[in-house]
């Protein structure tokens, strides 16, 4: 394990497992429905035909042809089957995509390239939304650190309880200087990401990254890098300083529902393991466990509600019960 500049200092109510003492008193939230993955397959498939349609009006000098597509195209039962059953319906979820579409500014922060992939990005993200856009988000960064639903990463690593890596961010100068220093030197020791802001989450995505590690382990054959992390939950309040600096930071967002964490693949593709890595997680989107965008150097993986049950159940089972 690397070591974790900047790591803040434990949580006293925190015990070794993770856990804050009343992570068992907030019930669990509400059954949501969710659409047959054969709706989620058509879903995917049409938003990638709509990307290829509109990539011809992708300058900011076509905004009135690149809306008259969407108005038609979001209505078509391929993509209306998913955004009719988000809260708010299709005719929300329209206007929060052009909102997007009308405020995107390209610039060397945001994953999308230009106004496809950043519609791409939204209509994907809006899966995440029809399995838990019925719960409330953490609004502030306090509200995140003390929900009681949430494990502490800190935690679990002293315990050797996860399989794989991830760094703190650090705002200390020295620290800052010596990463700046480490990237210059070995360009490829680690992923070029400033690492986590914040280690708290929830237990099913802790369970799925470790069954992840382990399966990249087994289907990579020579040495395999670790498995990289680089953001888990966020609260509101964080997406709209992201979103303030240019970043595509969709709302809602299945990181501030603690459900969603992005991994570092352009690291992988270096090391010649990407491929290995991009099937695990499209293998896992097939079986309705999880939704995956493709943001570039980072993947977004957020957990599905089927999928819940038997990841709490895996996360338990390696505590010891």
């Amino acid at each position: 394990m690397p070591s974790h500049e900047g790591a803040r200092d434990a949580d006293p109510r925190t015990p070794e497992d993770g856990r804050r003492p009343d992570a068992g008193a907030r019930s669990r939230p509400p059954h949501h429905p969710t659409l047959p993955l054969s709706d989620l397959v058509r879903y995917r498939a049409a938003v990638a035909d709509l990307r290829g349609e509109v990539a011809a009006y992708a300058g900011v000098d076509n905004l009135a042809r690149l809306e008259a597509v969407l108005t038609d195209r979001l209505t078509a039962p391929e993509i209306a089957a998913v955004l009719d059953a988000l809260p708010g319906g299709t005719a929300e979820a329209a206007a929060r995509l052009r909102a997007e579409v009308r405020d995107y500014r390209p610039n060397n922060r945001g994953v999308a390239r230009d106004l496809s992939d950043l519609i791409r990005i939204y209509l994907l993200s809006r899966i995440d939304v029809l399995w838990w856009g019925h719960l409330p988000g953490y609004q502030t960064d306090t509200e995140l650190r003390e929900a009681p639903e949430l494990i502490d990463l800190e935690a679990l690593r002293r315990g050797g309880l996860i399989r794989f890596r991830y760094r703190r961010q650090t705002g200390r100068p020295l620290a800052r200087v010596g990463r700046a220093v480490e990237r210059r030197i070995w360009p490829h020791r680690r992923p070029q990401a400033d690492g986590l802001r914040s280690t708290w989450t929830r237990p099913e995505v802790v369970a799925l990254l470790n069954q992840l590690a382990v399966d990249l382990a087994r289907r990579r054959t020579g040495p395999t890098p670790p498995l990289w992390v680089t953001s888990l939950a966020r609260s509101l309040e964080h997406q709209q300083r992201l979103r303030a600096l240019g970043y595509v930071a969709m709302l809602p967002s299945g990181h501030c529902l603690g459900y969603a964490m992005d991994l570092e693949m352009s690291w992988f593709r270096r090391l010649d393991a990407y491929g290995v890595l991009a099937a695990l997680l499209r293998e896992r989107q097939g079986w309705g466990d999880v939704n995956v965008i493709d943001e570039g150097q980072y993947w977004h993986v957020c957990v599905s509600p089927r999928a819940v049950a038997r990841l709490r159940r895996d996360f338990l089972t390696a505590l010891g019960g």
